[in-house]
């Protein structure tokens, strides 16, 4: 497995969002198979980038390839891949993972972090949403601004494992630009968050 260079990044963040599903995450011991991504542009209300440049989005209007990592509700660290060239905000949301390695770390982190309740998560409930993947994987707001080809988190290419065909559909916990298909996810993977709905089927490129 080699890490994703800027290059590949330095695109249309739909492209890849979809080329994404199928790469894997790597960080603290544990590492998964992406699964599920969401695509943000600057261009749409939805994403923060929408409202220009200011200390919480300069990550997303600076180098591509590095990790956009902010704090959702209050509660919870969520991981993006920044995109396209410099000086355009855009990311790539990480959904979803299918876990690889690590799994028992996995589950002390989900477990511990909800007050140590009686039932540890399922292999299906440990990265199954963004906030869930990056407590499974011990990712924090410290890693905001770090490059994911060569800093702590890694995002590797795993071309064995790319999708044939994935499926899209409207975006997931928004309220503005509800209707674009910028949410791409395995149509038959147990790891995908929910819902499940699609308006489309993509077979990704071969790059």
């Amino acid at each position: 497995m080699t890490a994703l260079l800027p290059d590949f990044y330095a695109r249309d963040v739909l492209d890849v969002a979809r080329e994404l599903i199928g790469c894997c995450v790597e960080f603290n011991g544990a590492a998964g198979i992406i699964v599920e991504t969401e695509a943000y542009h600057e261009r749409e209300p939805a994403c923060h980038a929408y409202i220009g440049l200011t200390p919480r989005t300069r990550t997303l209007f600076g180098p591509p390839g590095r990790a956009y990592v902010y704090r959702s509700y209050g509660i919870h660290a969520l991981l993006n891949a920044v995109c396209e060239p410099t000086g355009v905000g855009a990311a790539v949301l990480i959904r979803a993972l299918e876990p690889e390695v690590g799994l028992e770390a996995m589950r002390e982190r989900r477990w511990r972090s909800r007050g140590m309740p009686k039932r540890r998560p399922s292999d299906s409930e440990l990265c199954s949403g963004p906030g869930k993947l990056t407590e499974a994987l011990g990712i924090g707001l410290e890693l905001n601004g770090t490059d994911l080809s060569a800093g702590a988190v890694r995002i590797l290419s795993m071309a064995e494992r790319r999708p044939s065909s994935i499926l899209s559909g409207p975006r997931v916990g928004i309220t503005k630009a509800v209707n674009l298909p910028w949410r791409f996810w395995i149509g038959d993977n147990p790891y995908v968050s929910r819902p499940r709905t699609a308006t489309a089927a993509i077979v990704p490129s071969s790059s």
